[in-house]
């Protein structure tokens, strides 16, 4: 995958697609046999050396009232993806995000971190959300 429309392009043709901005998509994930679903967004990054990265994150939990020692606690364990803080509709979220240069990535690469950041994040709503599906 050497841009972003590459990958806008495997996605569409495999993914429920519920936003598609120029740099952005916005997939949404059908999980538990469909009792449940997980907002994905894609989107490109660049650093200051020009390379080209996709961001693939999802909203976990609002920031209010979330344990912060213990969301640290569960990023240092973690083997896919790392905690941001990020705004949804101007308040702050805890996130679950990846970013991978562009030239490491083909479409299965692509389908992993879209599966892994969307299950893993829908596993920790769940946990901070005594079960709630808000995202």
């Amino acid at each position: 995958m050497q841009n972003f429309e590459q990958i806008r392009s495997h996605v569409q043709g495999k993914y429920k697609l519920t936003a598609r901005e120029p740099y952005l998509v916005c997939v949404e994930l059908s999980l538990d046999k469909g009792k449940r679903h997980q907002s994905i967004f894609l989107a490109e990054l660049e650093s200051e050396d020009g390379r080209k990265f996709l961001r693939v994150n999802t909203a976990v939990a609002p920031m209010t009232g979330l344990d912060l020692r213990r969301m640290l606690a569960f990023n240092w364990q973690s083997r896919v993806g790392y905690m941001a803080i990020g705004e949804l509709d101007s308040v702050p979220y805890l996130q679950l995000c990846e970013n991978r240069p562009y030239d490491t990535l083909n479409a299965a690469e692509v389908d992993r971190m879209v599966l892994e950041i969307g299950g893993l994040g829908d596993n920790l709503e769940r946990e901070l959300s005594a079960g709630g599906d808000l995202l």
